[in-house]
């Protein structure tokens, strides 16, 4: 099978979130099933410059060509590879819309997601390439699925071509003016209640799901959830129209990237036989943060977007009274002010009990994620969450709010099973429980080993989520 992985941000080349570290791995455990896999995102000035730090070549695969889009705007093709691998990565380049510093920093963001979205179809026209299944994510490639239904639906190179689109946060749906659809050239008719018109304005991620054989999303739990008013955005209805070809699958992370027996971002190794590494770990943490180290008091440590959608008003309300425990806190992350400058006041409060820094720092990150004894996650809503799996994996025990992904990793300890702790109501009593009961079993040691061991050989591997995929993607075929 020839599959074509579309992606706006991809790991290590440009990461923004967790969309990047799936396009990173997802390839890679397509590529040892057999499946002949491509990747396309855009050519950001960070992707030159992580390419240029990570060694790879770039080279160009064709010059300028149009794109028959409302503007004279023109697209290059090139070339690189994912890191260690020969799975190829086509980066669309235009100086216009990908030379910002951010990855989404273009000034006009739906003219952007349009352009990479018509120069990666373009480009595969190009290359004479046939896919048996392109796979779109996010509302970056919303409107993918909606070409290939309408302009491109007569087109010999994409006769055989079924679609997936993944939805990776409903959260964002890239919502714009309906001048839009003259941009991208898309015939008038699609804007109407069954296409890609929402409240008068245009909707990408509405089209990715109306006009794609298959729906996915990060996991099992999110994918009912997003079928209801709470958590549909005002796509529910759109979505439980698509309930017979909607799946959840539940993202993995990379076993080789992220294993605290050889990662390079950590101080100490260690694995689940031998935690004299994590230990050690916890202390460099410690004094790295600026807290009185001791093995003995319990480290919660929080990695955040500062928003609030993970559920960070429930910690203000509750941390005071945590902090009155003997515990400590730490917190990584960057957001809203209102989190950064509260949480910036906590840490001047309790001094050598709580460390703060603002900021995006994916090496203090993986050394929380070892370092700490829990992990922090109480999210209003969370698609799958990829915290509480790095958490697992590097034995740190989550603590979470039992929604989304977080539901379908986590399980409440009882004792002797279950790797976690965690809460439904959203409620800062009912994470004030979970967190108590995360202490209780802290002071126990044999209850700590038993959690620690749970935690990290719960399986979490993209091998398992692969499967699921093929599953899929047979099926999108099947459905064209």
């Amino acid at each position: 099978m020839k599959v074509a992985i579309v992606s706006f941000e991809v790991y290590p080349l440009a990461k923004v979130g967790g969309l990047a570290d799936v396009a990173g791995a997802l390839p890679k455990a397509l590529k040892k099933k057999g499946v002949d896999v491509s990747v396309f995102m855009p050519f950001h000035k960070k992707v030159k410059e992580n390419a240029e730090k990570l060694g790879l070549s770039v080279e160009n695969v064709f010059g300028e060509f149009g794109l028959d889009l409302e503007t004279n705007e023109k697209a290059s093709l090139y070339k690189t590879n994912l890191p260690g691998t020969d799975i190829p990565v086509y980066l669309v380049a235009n100086d216009r819309y990908f030379s910002s510093e951010d990855v989404y920093g273009a000034p006009d963001g739906a003219e952007q997601a349009i352009f990479f979205t018509k120069g990666v179809l373009e480009s595969i026209k190009k290359m004479n390439a046939h896919f048996d299944v392109i796979h779109a994510n996010d509302w970056q490639t919303g409107l993918l699925p909606v070409y290939l239904k309408t302009i491109y639906q007569s087109d010999p190179t994409f006769s055989g071509t079924a679609t997936l689109y993944t939805i990776h946060n409903l959260g964002y749906q890239g919502i714009f003016d309906k001048a839009y659809l003259n941009f991208a050239k898309l015939p008038g008719y699609v804007f109407n209640v069954d296409g890609i018109e929402f409240y008068g304005q245009i909707n990408f991620m509405k089209g990715g799901i109306l006009f794609s054989n298959i729906v996915s999303t990060v996991s099992p739990t999110y994918a009912e959830e997003i079928k209801t008013s709470e958590y549909g955005e005002k796509l529910d209805g759109v979505l439980q129209s698509k309930s017979d070809v909607l799946y959840g699958i539940l993202n993995g992370i990379d076993y080789e990237e992220n294993d605290p027996a050889s990662d390079k971002r950590i101080t100490y190794h260690y694995s689940v036989d031998d935690l004299e590494g994590k230990w050690k770990d916890k202390e460099e943490l410690q004094k790295e943060m600026g807290l009185k180290v001791n093995r003995d008091v319990a480290l919660i440590g929080l990695v955040s977007r500062l928003v609030d959608q993970k559920g960070l008003d429930l910690v203000n309300e509750i941390m005071r009274y945590v902090m009155g425990c003997e515990a400590q806190f730490v917190l990584l992350g960057t957001g809203d002010s209102k989190y950064e400058r509260s949480f910036s006041e906590l840490a001047k409060e309790f001094p050598g009990k709580v460390g703060v820094k603002i900021g995006f720092d994916i090496t203090l990150a993986q050394r929380i994620y070892a370092g700490a004894d829990f992990f922090l996650m109480p999210s209003r809503y969370e698609p799958c969450g990829l915290g509480q799996m790095y958490s697992l994996r590097y034995g740190t025990v989550p603590i979470v709010r039992y929604t989304g992904g977080l539901a379908d990793t986590v399980v409440e300890f009882d004792g002797n099973k279950g790797n976690g702790f965690g809460f439904k109501n959203y409620d800062p009593a009912y994470l004030g429980y979970a967190i108590l009961r995360a202490l209780y079993h802290y002071h126990k040691p044999e209850d700590m080993r038993k959690l620690i061991y749970n935690a990290m050989t719960t399986d979490l591997s993209w091998e398992r989520s692969a499967d699921e995929y093929l599953k899929i993607y047979d099926l999108a075929v099947r459905n064209r």
